[in-house]
């Protein structure tokens, strides 16, 4: 059982890889394998919506997102952690999200995340989390993915690294939340030794609303 830890913040080591590495603890006191993606501080250009990943099967912009797709098809879990910018995700990981996910989608391999227990995390130095968070999670509810909690908002506080390691109560959530991972990564595989088989899918049929 491995989790991939995103860390969607341009600072490698700042106050989300801070918060990262509280659950990235949890999870190894857990029996769980984790490791921390950092996606950069490199422009990270939009979806195109060209659809080329259709017949790609990866996005046209060939950068980390596709080294990202490949890398994340062995991982059971996901925990997605972004800095708070305007009361949203950090622009660059909401980028890498849009293509990363679309392509997996588009280019036929949705098994990279579906099914997959997610959770997301953000760092505020005040307020705006509970927005970002909202918008993090959107990524995993239309991707068939199981959303993890903690006992609170996934938030912690802070200008810092250190300020954010006197969040008490937001550092105790996160442990929360990796053993709350932890947990359900141990029942699905206790239900695949068991014989219990992944959802039936059907063909996907899209429709709008103009006649």
């Amino acid at each position: 059982m491995k989790v991939l830890l995103l860390n969607g913040s341009p600072n490698k080591e700042g106050c989300t890889y801070t918060a990262l590495s509280e659950i990235q603890k949890t999870l190894a006191i857990e029996g769980v394998d984790s490791e921390i993606y950092h996606i950069g501080k490199n422009p990270i250009a939009p979806c195109r919506a060209c659809r080329a990943c259709a017949k790609l099967f990866k996005c046209v912009i060939d950068d980390n997102v596709n080294e990202f797709l490949d890398y994340a098809k062995s991982f059971d879990g996901f925990i997605v952690g972004s800095p708070v910018y305007y009361a949203a995700a950090a622009g660059g990981v909401v980028s890498f999200l849009n293509r990363a996910f679309f392509a997996a989608s588009m280019s036929k391999r949705a098994e990279i995340f579906t099914h997959k227990p997610a959770a997301a995390i953000v760092s505020a130095r005040r307020a705006g989390t509970t927005a970002a968070l909202e918008q993090l999670n959107k990524y995993f509810t239309i991707t068939q993915m199981p959303i993890i909690s903690g006992r609170y908002w996934n938030m912690v506080f802070g200008q810092t690294p250190d300020d954010v390691r006197k969040d008490i109560e937001g550092l105790q959530n996160l442990r929360f939340l990796a053993r709350n991972m932890a947990y359900y990564l141990k029942c699905i595989e206790a239900g695949k030794k068991a014989g219990i088989e992944l959802p039936k899918q059907e063909e996907v049929e899209f429709t709008n609303f103009i006649r």
